[in-house]
């Protein structure tokens, strides 16, 4: 029985440092550094699930705008935070 107890409690921790990680590294504030004011008022996090960072685009033009830019954007975020490993962006709703 004190096998499983420490298995669950190794568990937990390894865990918890996952988390620590994550969120230590925090898209929008990374988005803060990378993109222009202008820029950042456009896109909004939508999620940040399984290394891929889902972004809303405010209107098609700043979606295609940001489409265009995915790659130097990705290059970017994976400098500070390794566990980006993708970008998404859809047209969506930004408050």
């Amino acid at each position: 029985m004190e096998l499983i107890k420490e298995t669950i409690k190794g568990v937990f921790e390894n865990l918890a440092a996952k988390q620590k990680e994550i969120s230590s590294a925090n898209p929008e504030e990374l988005l803060k550094k990378i993109l222009t004011k202008e820029e950042f008022r456009h896109i909004r996090i939508k999620y940040f699930k399984k290394g891929v960072l889902c972004l809303h685009a405010d209107s098609s033009s700043w979606l295609y705008f940001f489409n265009l830019h995915k790659n130097d954007l990705l290059a970017g975020l994976q400098k500070s935070a390794p566990e980006i490993k993708g970008i998404r962006f859809y047209l969506g709703e930004v408050k």
